[in-house]
């Protein structure tokens, strides 16, 4: 039973960040990404700042301003500015197919940098992953958006983000995290602005769509946590891979996108090899179990 409530939350979850990422492309038709970023980065420390010192933790502790606090804090500047800027330049359901390789870059980084073992199974399930990017980017077809590299940007500083976040110290709680990296997104914003364009005064649907994307963010944060705590990971955590179907049917219904046999091939592999690889580990770390790191939020 609670397995299946966890899948359902984590079902949820990808619907909101799915949710989000609708918001957030209509509102790049109005407003500079830098901007938009501004005031998600600021919403979101408010919110998670509030949660915090509601659970009777300080928002400001020494560990933060470890390495690996900072260097997760880098990762999501740079998985958030890609992303975004993917999601405003490209096709939603392109730029959603080409983050679904997210955990196996962080395999990769895991086997690189941190000197995981990883055999021979998962080193295929990775390189036949890549080639599932490739074709959803096309590099040197006609098909190519040279936009879509935010998007594996978004991959690449997604993956630091979580790789970092298993040396992040245990005396750090999920929610201090949160606010720190939100928080940094506000000087971000404030950087990309001024290299962007200048900011824009938002209409009364830019407000709506702001607060809603805010809001589905901190829902589905909340609920892929609740998720991760209810039952089996390895039976809840495929289920993040919905995301793309919410994605597709985003895409296709409100912004006329049409995935070609490239766009949906790659994106069926990216989650083939990403399921697998995970199937893998599960199944190594019961030989050999390791504390858990505290959760990532998007994606």
């Amino acid at each position: 039973m609670e397995n299946l409530r966890g899948s359902i939350l984590m079902v949820l979850a990808m619907a909101g960040f799915a949710l989000e990422d609708m918001f957030i492309k209509r509102l790049a038709d109005a407003l500079p990404v830098g901007q938009i970023i501004i005031f998600l980065g600021f919403g979101g420390a408010l919110i998670f700042g509030a949660i915090t010192m509601s659970q009777g933790r300080r928002l400001w502790s020494r560990d933060l301003l470890s390495h690996p606090v900072l260097l997760r804090n880098f990762g999501e500047i740079v998985g958030t500015l890609g992303f975004v800027t993917a999601i405003a330049l490209t096709p939603l359901s392109s730029a959603s197919a080409i983050l679904q390789a997210t955990p196996l870059a962080v395999t990769l980084g895991a086997a690189l940098f941190l000197g995981e073992a990883v055999g021979w199974r998962r080193w295929s399930a990775i390189l036949v992953g890549f080639l599932g990017v490739l074709m959803v980017i096309r590099p040197g077809l006609e098909g190519f958006e040279p936009a879509s590299l935010f998007a594996v940007q978004g991959v690449i500083g997604l993956a630091i983000r979580d790789l970092a976040t298993r040396a992040v110290p245990r005396s750090i709680s999920s929610m201090q995290l949160s606010t720190y990296a939100f928080a940094t997104l506000v000087p971000t914003g404030l950087i990309l602005l001024a290299f962007s364009g200048t900011p824009a005064l938002p209409s009364g649907l830019n407000w709506r769509d702001l607060v809603l994307a805010l809001l589905c963010e901190v829902a589905a944060y909340y609920a892929i946590v609740a998720a991760m705590r209810l039952g089996d990971v390895a039976v809840i955590t495929p289920f993040r891979y919905s995301r793309l179907i919410f994605a597709l049917i985003i895409g296709v219904t409100l912004f006329d996108e049409r995935p070609d046999i490239w766009t949906l091939t790659g994106a069926a592999i990216i989650i083939a090899s990403g399921i697998y690889t995970f199937w893998r580990e599960r199944r190594l770390a019961r030989r050999s179990p390791a504390p858990s790191a505290p959760v990532s939020p998007r994606g």
